[in-house]
């Protein structure tokens, strides 16, 4: 049973692998609210640019508009604004997004966030490890390995660039089970 504060607010944290749903998971749940008539704000860093540049964009195409964020403390301007405030890739903001969440959730606010908890090497991503730390309730989700089809955890990187933040879909990335990325990093 999964209890919802009535005198409060509170961090909602999605993660989990590249193509495992997890914009499609925060649209829902924000699609969710506004048909039970309550406010809701959305948010995504400009870091990512793929698809539109007004809409958080799941890889199936469905989308919900969205305010494009350059600087993190710019979200808190909006905090009278709305009651749900969504962020997608989380792991893109700066570390100032956790104070940012906490000051939301301090204020009552319901927030509800979308993140790659780890990067192509499988390290901690960005203010991910904190917001995990900091949420109320936390749910991973998986992809489906595009090698042999058991559940993945991993975002494989693909191409050959080596920064930490490349932003792409299946032209530089796939999904891969632990197994399946144990094994790509020996065949390198």
């Amino acid at each position: 049973m999964t209890l919802t504060p009535v005198n409060g607010g509170w961090i909602e944290i999605i993660c989990g692998p590249m193509f495992s749903g997890k914009t499609e998971e925060l649209i829902r749940r924000l699609v969710r609210a506004q048909i039970a008539k309550q406010r809701v704000a959305i948010f995504k860093p400009s870091t990512d640019n793929r698809y539109e540049e007004d809409f958080i964009v799941s890889h199936n195409q469905r989308k919900i508009q969205s305010i494009q964020v350059k600087k993190t403390q710019s979200i808190l301007d909006h905090k009278d604004d709305a009651d749900v405030f969504g962020i997608d890739e989380a792991q893109f903001f700066d570390d100032s997004i956790v104070s940012v969440c906490k000051d939301l959730a301090n204020c009552g606010r319901r927030v509800v966030i979308a993140g790659l908890e780890k990067d192509y090497l499988g390290k901690s991503f960005g203010p991910m490890p904190q917001l995990l730390v900091d949420a109320e309730y936390i749910t991973k989700v998986n992809a489906i390995c595009m090698s042999c089809g058991d559940p993945a955890n991993y975002s494989h990187r693909i191409s050959r660039e080596k920064k930490q933040v490349v932003v792409g879909e299946t032209d530089k990335y796939e999904a891969l089970c632990r197994s399946c990325y144990v094994q790509s990093k020996e065949d390198v």
